[in-house]
């Protein structure tokens, strides 16, 4: 009997909310600022936060987007043509462009797990 009353009177659990738009838009920003060198930390931010698993995963996909960038950068020579400076555009994109947008547009509440 003593449980029951006790998990009536528990507090609902609380969402993990993702913070403000201006805050939202500054972590965007940092991909697209640093030319896609940290195209992993609004990802890292927003996984530490809420801590989901579909966040988890988003943020080891840009941080492997974003590593591989640095390695394409590295091993190519300055003067590049054809699929090696399309790969490097592409690696570009998706670590500057693609952790931006996810950023801006990630879903705003996720329920806590139970």
């Amino acid at each position: 009997m003593k449980d029951t009353v006790a998990v009536e009177s528990a507090p609902p659990p609380r969402a993990r909310a993702l913070p403000g738009l201006l805050p939202r838009v500054l972590l965007a920003a940092v991909p697209v600022l640093s030319l896609g060198v940290l195209g992993a930390v609004p990802s890292l931010v927003i996984a530490w936060r809420r801590g989901a698993r579909a966040d988890r995963a988003a943020a080891l996909l840009f941080g492997c987007v974003t590593v591989a960038w640095w390695f394409q950068i590295a091993l190519t020579p300055e003067e590049t043509h054809g699929w090696q400076f399309g790969a490097d555009a592409l690696l570009l994109f998706l670590s500057t462009a693609g952790a931006a947008l996810h950023c801006l547009f990630a879903k705003r509440l996720v329920a806590e797990p139970r």
